[in-house]
């Protein structure tokens, strides 16, 4: 059963960063980008402990999903230095609010953009979203939330392979991460769609 997550808020007077709209973001120069890309991952990266860090975090992850349903944005971040800082926060974060926000994000970058190049460490993310779930299997409430992440990114692939008429290489996708799907599946797991 798929489920549709309700839409996302941020609060705008916690957010550590300026509130750009998709199409301000769009708009900007290169110089001013790469500052907010900047300080958008230096939040992200930021390793303070407790409720204020997290809740700081996952303020940012709402706002990143209100921008990146707009395909340019998406392919914009999809393509950056953000991408592996999501990747990262997947893996070392210790709060699982945290982690789920990060794969929604992932999974709504994923969703919309427009085209993947060769550089975007999407295996990495996919073998890592597998291990997760693979490791807590039993935990329905996690794969819920990890599995749309891990679909999008194998469909975005099977999109840009179908385009270009070959594989590439740098997409390599571990059999696990089908099976992990396909396992979910039989089982009968409710999972959220990310639009």
């Amino acid at each position: 059963q798929v489920l549709k997550q309700v839409p996302v808020r941020f609060d705008l007077k916690a957010l550590h960063v300026p509130a750009y709209s998709a199409e301000t973001l769009s708009s900007l120069k290169e110089p001013e980008q790469n500052d907010f890309l900047q300080q958008v991952s230096s939040l992200l990266e930021s390793t303070e402990k407790g409720t204020g860090a997290a809740r700081s975090k996952l303020n940012l992850l709402y706002y990143l999903c209100t921008v990146a349903v707009h395909q340019e944005i998406a392919s914009w971040l999809m393509s950056s230095q953000l991408f592996p800082v999501l990747i990262q926060q997947l893996r070392v974060s210790t709060s699982w609010d945290v982690r789920t926000r990060v794969a929604q994000v992932i999974a709504l970058l994923a969703s919309h953009t427009s085209e993947l190049g060769a550089n975007v460490p999407v295996s990495e993310a996919i073998l890592l979203l597998t291990e997760i779930i693979r490791e807590n299997f039993r935990n329905s409430k996690l794969k819920q939330s990890l599995l749309p992440a891990l679909g999008e990114l194998l469909y975005l692939i099977a999109r840009e392979e179908d385009k270009r008429g070959h594989s590439r290489e740098c997409w390599v996708v571990p059999s696990t991460a089908y099976t992990m799907v396909m396992r979910s599946l039989r089982e009968g797991v409710r999972f959220f769609v990310s639009s």
